[in-house]
């Protein structure tokens, strides 16, 4: 028995010895598998770093108006782009007459400053921190921008070329752009091109308005600030309507809006009021009179116009063209303004007048072209390092997101902003 009970202290031993070894090498077997896996999660996010660094694609502008070449700045920005091309089926001398005056708001200003525009180097003029130029004068100025580009970047810019199931198919597949911006207007037929849908949603903007373009010939074609008045309200009783006291009832709505704008040659004038039901505004539109609106826009032109500049007379009355009575504001914009071409691995965007349109023009049109233009970047950046498909749809669902937002903040402050303030 003492023999037996003199073992037991060395089997004890031998299986506290074990018991250590199983520890340090369960130990040892876990360190190695943390040390495989932080090799492995540093090498994984090394070879990430270095691929989403190198990665770059092609991009496809189809248009050179401002929105097109204003996005060519932007997709150059982004330092993913490796071969752009801007297609528009205009000439440069059309693009570059156009006499149009486009006036660019702080937001589009401090935009167009973070992608290198120098607006002391533009024609134009400044007021109320917004800058006034002409389209083809702002054209111009991003062409030559993008030319300057062409040392970083493969930049092609294709005048008097248009975006036809031709011209795709001349385009080797191993060259195909990974991103195409459809930037062609109201009236392009790009969209139709690549499948994509053209069914739009129409929105109220809850307001009324009426437009008018003046040409005078004379006149000098130089930028000027535009001109805005507030609370009018207008005598109708020539036309047999009684003159109206509404807007002494604190319940009634505030009266009209007007905006005189353009370049002297080409003068532009906008009037807007928010809905209502009053009598003149029931009266104005629904009048088949139409030398009523054409009265009031003429009338408004020559006590609101600048001191420097002729009045409006009976003998050039006839270069006005204004609406027939007032109407109501609309914004169109398309249901499906991003897509993906799966078997050519393409993604599209839609943005400017071929994305959503109003139909009343307040002279400040580029400006909600210009926001659809703020998420671009961020889009081209994710296609360019996307990993699969998952992702490149994900940016897509990222930049609809952006335009439906787009669109329902302008419904809430579009005109307010354009106008009313």
């Amino acid at each position: 028995m003492d023999g037996l009970q003199a073992e037991n202290p060395g089997v004890g031993g031998i299986r506290g010895n074990a018991e250590e070894r199983y520890r340090a090498l369960a130990y040892d077997t876990a360190l190695s598998t943390l040390v495989a896996v932080a090799v492995y999660v540093v090498v994984k996010v090394s070879l990430d770093g270095i691929r989403q660094w190198r990665a770059s694609i092609s991009v496809l502008i189809v248009g050179s108006g401002p929105v097109g070449l204003t996005a060519a700045l932007v997709a150059v920005r982004s330092g993913k782009v490796l071969k752009l091309t801007v297609l528009d089926e205009r000439y440069r001398t059309a693009l570059l007459c156009r006499p149009q005056q486009i006036a660019l708001d702080p937001w589009s200003v401090k935009f167009l400053l973070g992608l290198g525009v120098d607006f002391d180097n533009m024609e134009g003029c400044w007021h109320n921190e917004h800058f006034f130029t002409r389209i083809g004068v702002f054209q111009e100025y991003l062409l030559s921008i993008l030319e300057q580009k062409k040392q970083k970047v493969d930049v092609k810019v294709l005048l008097g070329t248009k975006f036809t199931e031709e011209y795709l198919r001349r385009i080797p597949r191993n060259e195909w752009p990974r991103v195409i911006v459809v930037a062609d207007g109201s009236c392009g037929d790009s969209c139709s091109v690549l499948g994509i849908s053209s069914d739009y949603t129409v929105e109220t903007c809850h307001a009324y308005g009426a437009n008018a373009t003046i040409e005078r010939p004379d006149q000098r074609q130089v930028p000027t600030p535009e001109i805005r008045a507030h609370s009018l309200y207008f005598d109708l009783s020539a036309y047999g309507m009684e003159a109206l006291r509404e807007h002494r009832n604190p319940t009634a709505k505030p009266g009209f809006h007007l905006k005189i704008y353009g370049t002297f040659r080409n003068r532009y004038m906008a009037l807007v009021c928010h809905a209502s039901d009053t009598k003149m505004v029931r009266f104005l539109r629904h009048t088949a009179n139409s030398s009523i609106m054409k009265n009031i826009f003429h009338q408004s032109f020559n006590v609101y116009k600048t001191d420097i500049e002729p009045r409006l007379n009976d003998v050039t009355l006839h270069h006005m063209q204004c609406s027939r009575r007032l109407f109501e504001i609309q914004l169109s914009h398309r249901r499906i303004s991003a897509a993906y071409i799966e078997g050519d691995n393409v993604a599209v965007t839609v943005e400017g007048e071929a994305a959503r349109v109003l139909n009343f023009d307040t002279g400040c049109g580029v400006n909600l072209g210009m926001r659809g233009l703020e998420s671009m970047g961020t889009f081209i950046y994710r296609t360019a390092t996307a990993v699969d498909q998952n992702d490149i749809l994900e940016a897509l669902s990222a930049k609809m997101k952006h335009s439906r937002q787009m669109a329902e903040t302008f419904k809430q402050t579009g005109l307010a902003q354009s106008m009313y303030e």
